[in-house]
């Protein structure tokens, strides 16, 4: 009687998981839709070729009328300090436009970019542009302006914008 409990339950939660894994599995009808599906014949070369970005391992995405997106690797992180000691810290993830093909410029220049980048973006934070309702428009325009003059100081005529893709504040 002491062995006969754990071994039900045993055999409870194996049925259980086997039930859940042939209901959400899809079995083997799935993998016949599949199977139909695949491409045969002529143009199976480009089939085998994964899309950009499907691996994600590319960070350009064209884009259109000349141009092309390129998302920078990390992200910056950027320390609000106030009185001596950090308030609050702000999360970013910038993508610079480029013309087609200069994408390999970013990459090539990334380290200046970003040290170009972080000298602005720590510039707008010791003068308070990250204070109250930072991202308003108005008090969102010195940062765009300041990331887009840096840009083009390290690339060129190669960058035409700097998006701001993602911000955060976490206050301490």
């Amino acid at each position: 009687m002491r062995l006969l409990l754990p071994i039900l339950l045993l055999l409870l939660g194996l049925g259980g998981g086997v039930g859940v894994g042939l209901f959400l599995g899809g079995g083997a009808e799935m993998e016949e839709a599949d199977a139909e599906d695949a491409p045969t014949g002529e143009g199976t070369e480009d089939a085998a070729t994964p899309a950009p970005g499907a691996t994600g391992d590319s960070l350009v995405t064209p884009a259109n009328a000349g141009t092309e997106y390129v998302r920078l690797r990390n992200q910056f992180i950027v320390p609000v300090v106030r009185h001596g000691s950090v308030r609050s810290l702000v999360i970013m993830v910038l993508t610079v436009e480029v013309t087609i093909g200069g994408s390999d410029a970013i990459f090539q220049h990334e380290p200046r970019l970003r040290d170009s980048f972080l000298r602005v973006l720590f510039a707008h934070a010791n003068a308070g542009g990250f204070d109250g309702q930072f991202t308003e428009a108005a008090a969102m325009a010195p940062l765009r302006s300041g990331l887009r003059d840096a840009a083009t100081s390290v690339l060129g005529d190669v960058a035409r914008d700097v998006l701001i893709v993602d911000i955060t504040r976490q206050d301490a």
